[in-house]
């Protein structure tokens, strides 16, 4: 039996970001994770979008660990020169009485503490944006992307620099904690490899709650269990050129933030994502789709039309929450003692990453 001060079960962003701050403390990590490298789950199909911190609610775990990890980001960006780009958000009223949603929205940003948020009228966002059409708008200076594929890079190389080891295609399959510590059981190339360590970090994503149920979690009667949503994204014609200078979004919905424009730093505009439940994560982008991705874009950018829209890619979110149903915060427990889960951590997770991570090791402290 191989011994190890800290199991982090899943190397996405979030479990990397983990590894990063556990292995920097000192802590001896190994990671396990199914596929064959880093970020190659959910995290690869990630927007890149660095959120500000606007549509969470106060005090929620959400909106903490945005704004927090959003500074965190930026400052890693900057020291490690992963790509990114504060490219600033714009929040678009386009219906009657749209106007107080948005004020609501800068209100709330304000609270979180989302940066210098603007509140601007239909003019002043035809001057930001001229092929924008809206009633008014809401200007996000802190938001921006960054190139999800460096970042993992990042907190891999911090991760190995304080010595972590990684266990690739090895899949955690039984989880028991006592007094002792913590007895996982992982399987790859069909051999069985048991480890005891001191405490353990499911940081498994799409698979977070299977992971909990094994450390003995009843994920039904706590809600932990996950609600696979398909979100797919269209590219915009090169016709369309530079469509937008802003990552440019509608007010968000009860199902998500509703089908936005992004551009990554390559200079290729998406728009995207739509919401989908499905029974398991599938990839595929339908593309009949483009009729309903077009109604909705041309609410406020008018000039697209339904042929500039090409199949692009998917992701599926692990939301907490079923259709129909209010958004849930994200999970950080403790159950059983020395196993900390991290639970329907969808977006705002990669802009969150380093700040989620900084809690775990407060709570393994």
């Amino acid at each position: 039996m191989h011994e190890v001060d800290v199991v982090i079960v899943g190397a996405g962003a979030v479990g990397l970001a983990c590894a990063a701050v556990l292995a920097r403390a000192g802590r001896e990590v190994l990671v396990l994770d199914r596929e064959a490298g880093p970020g190659r789950e959910t995290t690869s199909r990630n927007s890149g979008v660095v959120h500000a911190g606007l549509y969470y609610p106060t005090g929620s775990l959400m909106a903490e660990t945005c704004v927090e990890g959003r500074g965190l980001l930026y400052a890693r960006c900057r020291r490690d020169g992963v790509a990114h780009r504060k490219t600033e958000k714009l929040i678009v009223a386009t219906e009657d009485g749209d106007e107080g949603r948005l004020e609501a929205l800068r209100a709330r940003g304000i609270d979180n503490g989302a940066g210098a948020l603007e509140l601007l009228d239909g003019a002043a966002v035809g001057r930001l944006e001229p092929r924008v059409r809206a009633r008014a708008g809401l200007r996000s200076p802190e938001s921006g992307v960054v190139d999800a594929h460096g970042l993992v890079g990042s907190y891999l190389a911090e991760a190995q620099a304080h010595r972590a080891t990684f266990a690739w295609r090895a899949e955690a399959v039984a989880i028991d904690a006592d007094a002792r510590g913590v007895r996982v059981e992982a399987r790859s190339a069909g051999e069985t490899v048991r480890l005891r360590a001191g405490a353990l970090v499911n940081a498994a994503g799409l698979a977070s709650d299977r992971v909990a149920a094994l450390a003995g979690v009843d994920v039904d009667a706590r809600g932990w269990r996950l609600h696979p949503c398909k979100g797919d994204y269209f590219a915009l014609s090169p016709r369309l050129g530079a469509i937008t200078r802003r990552l440019v979004y509608p007010l968000p919905s009860a199902a998500g933030l509703g089908i936005h424009v992004t551009m990554d730093l390559g200079g290729v505009f998406r728009a995207g994502p739509d919401t989908e439940y499905v029974d398991a994560p599938r990839y595929d982008v339908d593309p009949s789709k483009a009729v309903r991705f077009g109604e909705a874009l041309r609410r406020y950018l008018p000039e697209v039309r339904d042929q500039d829209l090409r199949p692009d890619y998917a992701g599926v979110r692990p939301k907490l929450q079923g259709p129909g149903e209010p958004r849930r915060d994200f999970v950080l427990a403790e159950t059983p003692r020395r196993v900390v889960h991290l639970v329907g951590i969808e977006s705002p997770g990669l802009t969150a990453s380093e700040a989620l991570a900084r809690r775990v090791l407060e709570r393994l402290s």
